[in-house]
């Protein structure tokens, strides 16, 4: 039987910290930055068990409702990155992919998801542009 990692810090299990990570988005976006070194240092991980841990986590927030985001400079809010679309299986291996190949830095200025709110999305409409290009 194989012992499932602790937090070395908190003393969480495993399943049980990727289970609890999506009521952050009740309060906040969640990055990329969050949750692969919390993976590597707090638990231990490396290889494919940091891949898998990464793809969980990954698709905890996505069924929580969230879509990958970033931050644009000039856009208020969190832009929606349309390069993640598809089955959250597909957006989590994608992303899990780009990480490991170094395509995607997991730091504060790179992937984020968020829930989608009305407010909370840059939009053309709300950036006072107009569909005509007037």
């Amino acid at each position: 039987m194989t012992r499932e990692p602790v937090d070395k810090y908190f003393g969480i299990r495993l399943s049980d910290w990727i289970e609890r990570l999506p009521n952050e988005l009740d309060v906040d976006a969640v990055g990329l930055w969050q949750i692969i070194p919390v993976g590597m240092d707090s638990f231990g991980l490396e290889g494919n068990d940091l891949d898998l841990f990464a793809y969980r986590c990954i698709m905890a927030l996505l069924q929580k409702g969230a879509v990958p985001v970033r931050a644009i400079k000039g856009a208020p809010g969190w832009v929606p990155d349309l390069a993640y679309r598809g089955p959250h299986e597909d957006i989590a291996n994608q992303i899990v992919r780009e990480w490991r190949s170094s395509k995607l830095a997991p730091d504060h200025d790179g992937l984020w998801f968020s829930l989608v709110r009305q407010d909370s999305f840059w939009s053309p409409a709300r950036a006072g542009c107009r569909g005509d290009r007037s």
